[in-house]
């Protein structure tokens, strides 16, 4: 996905400032939306029981209170847990969100749900340049197909074609600052 990651960069800037105005104001809030892509490799775990391991990758669509839009990359390597037969899921996590090469925001999360829907929390736990110490959460719904698309794959089987979309409805957030 490599190349996918530098086709994505590019065109978007890169560079671009996810949390827009966010360095005047003791906190802010936002809402993000990212559509992603996802490979990794599928392992089965038990009877009905399956592991997808891999990385989430996609651009994260900022909306500020005052309605202005910016992105950033992020790339968010996973493991989510399927019961086939009950059709439950459990998902883990963590982002790097590149803002630029010098302002860098780190994200941990994770959810529970029945396939196509794991809902849960998004944690901010750090960063670089700007976003040194920045703190913050929101809840997190992420929707996907993956969970359809491993029912039947053998074990060591390779995704390369999964989608979704993950909502941070309310992202509250601080830097270590207070700016």
């Amino acid at each position: 996905m490599v190349s996918k990651r530098s086709r994505l960069i590019l065109p978007v800037s890169f560079i671009m400032a996810v949390f827009a105005g966010s360095l005047q104001a003791d906190e802010q809030t936002v809402k993000i939306i990212m559509p992603w892509d996802g490979e990794g490799t599928i392992h089965s775990i038990g009877v009905d029981k399956v592991l997808f391991m891999g990385a989430l990758e996609g651009i994260m669509y900022v909306e500020s209170a005052t309605g202005e839009l910016d992105a950033a990359f992020a790339n968010c390597p996973t493991n989510q847990y399927i019961n086939v037969k009950t059709r439950k899921t459990e998902a883990s996590g963590y982002c790097n969100i590149a803002i630029s090469g010098d302002d860098t925001v780190f994200a941990e999360w994770s959810c529970s749900g029945e396939i196509g829907v794991c809902k849960g929390t998004f944690t901010l736990n750090g960063g670089t340049g700007k976003y040194k110490g920045v703190t913050g959460s929101s809840e997190l719904v992420i929707r996907s197909v993956l969970s359809s698309l491993v029912a039947g794959m053998s074990s060591g089987s390779v995704v390369r074609a999964a989608s979704g979309l993950a909502v941070l409805p309310k992202l509250t957030y601080k830097t270590a600052s207070g700016k």
